[in-house]
């Protein structure tokens, strides 16, 4: 008996002209799309910011600022998790200048050290050699969210009469968090808390 013969096989479908690229540049963009969602960072949970204000006293330039400051959930269970936060409390004053770059008088930050103790059921705040206990995370987001007359500057560093530019900002250092949580930090708006600058001038 003989077998039949092979019906021939049906041409390769073929794009029509011009086709195949513009499927590539499809693919292309849609990939580029993505990659850019991918990489767009969180944003940040916002702390308001209240008001500032700069007065000279007994030869000093001292700061007052309140910002609306609280945690959220995510960050108060990283706490009672024994995850300590640092919080950058962030102050420049400058002098403009038309001729040339801006003068940069004052570059300062102040970070505060959070940490919770399970043991005694207390908040610990550290700045510098400076430490203070608190008994509930009330206490402490005011005492963060509050500066009330801190020097900044020696009186004798400002020029009488000149217009000064000062801005203040209130936010968490990602970078200070352990490192498989500096990644959840890039792209979770929980991990991201600060406050937008607040710029005001100021004469003395």
């Amino acid at each position: 008996m003989h077998a039949l013969p092979r019906p021939p096989d049906p041409p390769p479908r073929q794009l029509p002209p011009g086709g195949f690229r513009r499927l590539l540049l499809a693919f292309v963009v849609a990939m580029v799309g993505l990659l850019a969602l991918a990489t767009l960072p969180a944003r940040a949970d916002t702390i308001a910011v209240r008001g500032a204000e700069l007065h000279e006293e007994d030869g000093e330039v001292l700061l007052s600022a309140d910002f609306d400051f609280t945690l959220n959930a995510t960050l108060d269970e990283a706490l009672s998790r024994g995850i300590p936060l640092y919080i950058d409390l962030e102050f420049t004053l400058t002098r403009p200048r038309w001729y040339w770059v801006d003068e940069k008088v004052v570059d300062q930050v102040t970070t505060y050290r959070l940490s919770y103790a399970p043991l005694t059921r207390q908040y610990r705040i550290g700045t510098g050699l400076m430490s203070q206990s608190f008994a509930t995370l009330d206490e402490v987001e005011r005492f963060i969210g509050r500066v009330t007359s801190r020097p900044v500057a020696r009186a004798a560093q400002l020029a009488k009469g000149t217009r000064y530019d000062a801005a203040i900002r209130l936010k968490l250092d990602a970078s200070q968090l352990p490192k498989p949580l500096q990644v959840s930090a890039l792209a979770s708006r929980e991990w991201q808390l600060a406050s937008d600058w607040l710029r005001w001038s100021f004469t003395p």
